[in-house]
């Protein structure tokens, strides 16, 4: 079966590389490195390409705002080029948090913005970007011999406005911290909503999800640091209305309240402990409708479970 894997790197980018030499030789499809509050994704993954020949390479996700259309695409062409076509390229609009109260941006209109930059950036990674909206007026084209090939654009997507869009406009979605029941029931349908707005099936398209996982012999330390990373989560509005929507509401309630990450959010979110319960959290995506379950060892690669979750999920 396909799988794809997350290898964010920690403390040390090296021992980050080999993992990722390390996932091509167990069989995954594809890593895929996020990009908001770590080191630069592009850079990450190049050097992940210099180092494996196979593995395809995706950034989940780069956020928008701080980075213009067209030097998005510019970096994708270039990592396209770089890896032999192996790259895939993941934006989403972030959060109000990250955008406004941390880099001073202002994040509006995040739907409208989102359809118009991947407008620009399909121009720019084409023939050339000829456009003018309420946010975007671009007129540029790339000024080599020889275009490379453009990768693949897959959206972030949270909200069932935000998945029709993905559905509509991208190559495919990524999604993060959606438990199975909401790809089922919330997701899969808005996915398929935009594809028939654009004249289209889910066929061919990709639904990525990163499944967090611990395959450890110590869940308590493992639970403890997900509740860490959690915690960071329950403050975003964006996730706290997919969880609402996705029958955690009373958790989200409890954080409130309570100031810590209920228990049950571990459980509902990851999975930890034994390989057979991993293993049967992974299949519970596939049987929601994701094609590309991205195994995502919890929290970074120093992690005592990180290497050994990697190594038993890639048999599943």
């Amino acid at each position: 079966m396909r799988r794809a894997a997350y290898v964010n790197p920690g403390r040390d980018l090296g021992a980050a590389v080999a993992l990722a030499r390390r996932a091509e030789a167990l069989g995954y499809e594809s890593v895929w490195v996020t990009h908001g509050l770590g080191r630069d994704s592009f850079l990450v993954l190049a050097a992940y390409g210099a180092a494996t020949a196979r593995l395809r390479l995706g950034n989940g996700v780069v956020p928008i705002y701080p980075r213009h259309p067209v030097a998005m695409a510019q970096a994708a062409l270039t990592l396209s080029e770089l890896t032999g076509g192996r790259f895939t390229l993941g934006v989403g609009v972030s959060h109000r948090e990250s955008m406004e109260a941390m880099l001073g941006l202002a994040l509006t209109e995040p739907l409208a913005v989102m359809r118009e930059y991947v407008a620009v950036l399909r121009g720019a990674l084409g023939a050339g970007a000829a456009f003018e909206g309420r946010h975007f007026k671009v007129r540029w084209s790339l000024a080599l011999p020889e275009r490379p090939a453009a990768p693949p654009v897959y959206l972030a997507a949270l909200s069932r406005k935000m998945l029709e869009l993905a559905g509509e406009i991208a190559d495919g979605a990524i999604l993060w911290l959606c438990p199975p029941t909401y790809v089922r029931d919330v997701a899969l349908p808005a996915l398929e909503r935009g594809r028939k707005r654009a004249g289209r099936t889910l066929d061919g398209f990709e639904i990525v999800a990163a499944v967090p996982l611990a395959v450890t012999d110590d869940p308590k330390a493992a639970r403890a640091a997900f509740s860490g990373e959690l915690a960071r989560y329950l403050v975003l509005p964006f996730y706290r209305a997919m969880l609402e929507a996705g029958g955690l509401g009373e958790g989200v309630r409890a954080f409130d309240r309570d100031g810590t990450v209920p228990e049950s959010f571990a459980g509902a979110l990851g999975a930890i402990g034994d390989g057979a319960a991993a293993r049967a959290y992974v299949a519970a995506y596939r049987q929601a409708g994701v094609t590309l379950p991205a195994i995502r060892p919890i929290t970074f690669p120093d992690a005592p479970w990180y290497a050994r979750t990697l190594e038993e999920a890639s048999t599943w």
